[in-house]
């Protein structure tokens, strides 16, 4: 996987021979470190001073791109979605670049602190994450927050299109005209949640009278009144029914496909709506999209737990986006290392917690046989390498 690291480095032109020895000994840092990922923490499990890691976090680098990049050479092409989601991170002091009131998920209500907006690729098959793009969310001038995630969106479409991917998943937040038109203009498809009341109206699907303009809608969609207007998909579980029909959203100014779930075994008459603004897209697969939506929770909790990504201690704007970026890029290469030495190309579980453990022995170890002058190139030195990679981690 290092190998694969340089040579990704050493493709993106933009980034000099300095800089690319800096980020590699970042990445490896934070797969590593134990504590917290702060410059001085940082520095005793590396060869880089807590002043270099200040002034080389303030340097631009094309996160996105790097991370494409190494997704494409280190992953097969399976089918893939992008997904978008925003987490809270708190941060104490006054000073910092982009405080804000921000809703927390865990706490249930609006902190004082910062938010990170992420773009990440999910691989279908193997039903994990991987990070794409993080950017810190800094309010804008005369701009809603949902126009600032969505010029993220179209910024990073051009490398979700190289991947192949078409669709972009979001939960009901990102439900709003202003960032459904500009995904729609930059060449990606949207599938998210309605609320259960959503204003859509009915297409007409009558002839033309033949007088004056043909008519173009039948009225008010009524879920529960005009439930035999929707067409029967089938059954998810016991007890939960699917429906579908191509309605025009007034919100969106569109026409869009939606999905309706209705449970009738429990809480008869509770439904849940989903939707798709590519009108051909089948109702089983907008299911299957939205259900794969959250494998983006699981990068948050990963990063936050062992990569550091709560840890960025400089109040600088620039900073706090390398550090957000790194993170979640060190998470990326230990998930395609994890995949490589398997093999495989389904579905597996992973420890990140055992990986970390594995890191930080392989790097105690080559830090104790050098300063004993042993080679790993010597048959038992290796053999002992080995063998106590995984001393601490739980077994595979």
């Amino acid at each position: 996987m290092e190998s694969i690291v340089k040579t990704v480095l050493r493709s993106m032109s933009n980034v000099n021979k300095p800089q690319r020895t800096f980020m590699a000994a970042l990445l490896t840092t934070l797969m590593v470190f134990q504590g917290k990922a702060t410059y001085r923490n940082m520095s005793r499990y590396s060869h880089m001073s807590e002043k270099r890691f200040s002034r080389w976090y303030s340097r631009p680098f094309d996160f996105s791109r790097f991370n494409s990049s190494i997704i494409m050479l280190a992953l097969p092409k399976n089918d893939r979605i992008a997904a978008i989601d925003a987490s809270f991170i708190s941060k104490s002091g006054k000073l910092t670049e982009g405080l804000g009131w921000f809703y927390n998920g865990s706490a249930g209500q609006s902190q004082h602190g910062l938010e990170a907006s992420l773009i990440s690729l999910i691989d279908l098959k193997l039903n994990t994450a991987f990070a794409l793009d993080v950017r810190q969310t800094l309010d804008q001038k005369n701009k809603t927050r949902v126009e600032v995630y969505a010029e993220q969106v179209v910024e990073v479409a051009p490398q979700l299109q190289e991947q192949d991917v078409l669709y972009l998943v979001g939960d009901a937040y990102y439900s709003k005209e202003k960032f459904v038109t500009p995904v729609v203009k930059a060449g990606l498809q949207l599938v998210g949640k309605l609320r259960v009341d959503a204003d859509l109206q009915w297409f007409y699907e009558g002839g033309y009278c033949g007088v004056g303009r043909p008519k173009k809608f039948d009225g008010k969609v009524r879920f529960e009144k005009d439930l035999h207007r929707f067409e029967h998909v089938g059954s998810l579980q016991e007890g939960i029914e699917v429906y579908t029909k191509k309605v025009y959203s007034k919100t969106f100014k569109r026409a869009i496909n939606i999905v309706m779930l209705i449970q009738t075994a429990q809480n008869k008459g509770r439904r849940v709506l989903l939707y798709s603004t590519d009108t051909k897209l089948d109702a089983m697969t907008i299911i299957d999209y939205y259900k794969a939506r959250f494998q983006i929770e699981f990068l948050f909790r990963d990063a936050k737990q062992y990569a550091g990504f709560t840890h960025c201690q400089s109040r600088k704007k620039e900073a706090t986006h390398t550090h957000l970026n790194a993170s979640l890029s060190a998470l990326n290469v230990l998930k395609l290392e994890d995949q490589l030495l398997k093999g495989s190309n389904d579905r597996t579980v992973i420890s990140i917690i055992s990986w970390k453990r594995k890191k930080f022995n392989q790097h105690l170890m080559r830090k104790l046989f050098d300063k004993l002058g042993l080679s790993l190139s010597i048959q038992k030195v290796a053999q002992v390498y080995e063998q106590l990679s995984d001393y601490g981690a739980m077994a595979g």
